[in-house]
């Protein structure tokens, strides 16, 4: 009875992986370098465990040293910045519209960012294109 609560004490402890971690404090929006990341052994679920994955990467939010750094804290660099006029397009069954529209937020291919059409003032849900249009779907 006592080797089996044992057994189960051992296969409970946590695993230690290897995990990339900022080595200093990266404001936001910076790009991330080769000298900017290490790996270090810790139990952290959903980290990130190869470096080359985020170096080029741009940091969302601020990322401080000697901690994880998680998928959701990086992204492509932007191409879009806020208040840039943009093409919005809109294609369903073969019909495609375009039109302007000036960004409300700051983004990267891939990002759903709000953007207001110019011609009727309304406000619109796209997911930014590698070409830096805005997609609109229905």
């Amino acid at each position: 009875m006592i080797r089996a609560a044992a057994l189960l004490l051992l296969l409970a402890a946590p695993a230690f992986a290897d995990v990339v971690v900022a080595v200093r404090t990266i404001p936001a929006q910076s790009i991330i370098g080769p000298d900017d990341v290490a790996l270090r052994a810790m139990d952290v679920p959903g980290g990130i465990d190869d470096p080359q994955l985020i170096i080029g990467m741009e940091a969302r939010v601020a990322l401080y040293g000697n901690r994880p750094v998680r998928p959701a804290d990086v992204g492509f660099p932007a191409t879009i910045s806020r208040n840039q006029i943009i093409t919005l397009v809109f294609q369903r069954d073969g019909l495609m519209i375009s039109t302007e529209g000036r960004a409300l937020d700051r983004a990267g291919p891939g990002d759903l960012i709000r953007v207001m059409n110019l011609a009727s003032r309304n406000t619109v849900t796209a997911r930014i294109g590698a070409d830096g249009a805005g997609y609109v779907s229905p």
